[in-house]
């Protein structure tokens, strides 16, 4: 199974796999595992053209940083070793931490949104069981969704407001959020496209468009309880805004800027994450928290902040 993506924040972080990436033979087997959507030890030593002693040892290093697993399959000569490739996408902070000495971090659960509008399909639920009844709107009123660790519907929205407490006379400089997502089908369908929005305060930062609604393989934290035909896990997206635009998984998607906002330590701060009804695909969104998934987190937020200057106090005074 392909976990979407590894987020590496800084250099030091990534040590370990960078070592294991410089090698052309630990390189050309990352590449023939991703081709092949994995091979066992015999095809790929033989493909490699190295014997079968000298692959054990990459694929130790390789696997041993998360980027390839190994696993014990039943074939016609007994078992066999397979190899697979976990990962799609690395993503590097390259950015130096000197502007951004100061962070604030914490984490929303799925089921803590302020304020809803969702058509069926819908629903929630905890780690441990549905809340309410499926694709009854009411329940995302409940109390108990509070508990909740996964939420998904057909079109519409949820809105969080973000905890902001940078401390006294500070600016944010850049926000981020990680979450995991997907869209929602009836059922699953691995290739049914949503375009999924992102709004801050009620300015749209940023759209991503989900390429499906994941059940092929039961995701690594989805409880056993959960059926195997719905949601079993999303794509981890990271969306960045700063002084330069808004970024997604490290690729720029708009010119919307922190600047923007003008946020700082009294600043009210929503996300809202939307399917809205005239996009080129309503696919639903289905948000995925703790206990489900591939990524064993909730939307985990960041800012980055610094000294509001003297003049900017001086005129927020006033």
């Amino acid at each position: 199974m392909v976990i979407d993506m590894l987020h590496i924040k800084s250099l030091e972080e990534g040590l370990d796999i960078f070592k294991a990436l410089g090698s052309e033979v630990r390189i050309g087997i990352i590449k023939n595992l991703s081709e092949n959507r994995g091979m066992n030890m015999n095809e790929l030593a033989a493909k490699l053209n190295i014997t079968n002693g000298a692959l054990t040892g990459h694929i130790k290093k390789l696997e041993d940083c998360g980027l390839v697993t190994v696993s014990n399959e039943s074939g016609g000569h007994g078992n066999e070793k397979k190899c697979s490739v976990c990962l799609d996408k690395i993503l590097i902070e390259m950015d130096t931490q000197e502007d951004y000495k100061n962070i604030y971090q914490t984490d929303l659960k799925v089921g803590h949104f302020s304020d809803y509008k969702v058509y069926p399909t819908c629903g929630l639920a905890s780690g441990t069981a549905i809340i309410g009844e499926v694709d009854d709107t009411r329940y995302f009123s409940h109390p108990d969704r509070y508990s909740a660790d996964i939420l998904w519907f057909t079109r519409g929205y949820v809105e969080y407001v973000i905890p902001n407490f940078i401390p006294f006379a500070q600016k944010i400089d850049q926000l981020t959020i990680s979450l995991e997502i997907g869209s929602e089908a009836p059922g699953v369908n691995d290739i049914w496209p949503s375009d999924i929005s992102f709004i801050l305060n009620d300015k749209k930062v940023a759209t991503w468009t989900s390429p499906g609604d994941f059940g092929n393989v039961t995701g690594i934290f989805t409880p056993d309880w959960w059926y195997p035909n719905w949601n079993q896990y999303g794509l981890l997206k990271i969306l960045v805004i700063n002084k330069k635009g808004t970024f997604i998984d490290g690729l720029q998607v708009s010119d919307v800027s922190i600047q923007d906002f003008s946020l700082d330590y009294r600043s009210t701060i929503k996300l809202k994450l939307a399917v809205e009804d005239n996009a080129e695909h309503v696919g639903g969104l289905t948000i995925f928290g703790k206990n489900f998934g591939n990524y064993n987190q909730d939307i985990s937020i960041r800012m980055n902040y610094s000294p509001i200057a003297e003049q900017e106090n001086e005129a927020n005074k006033g």
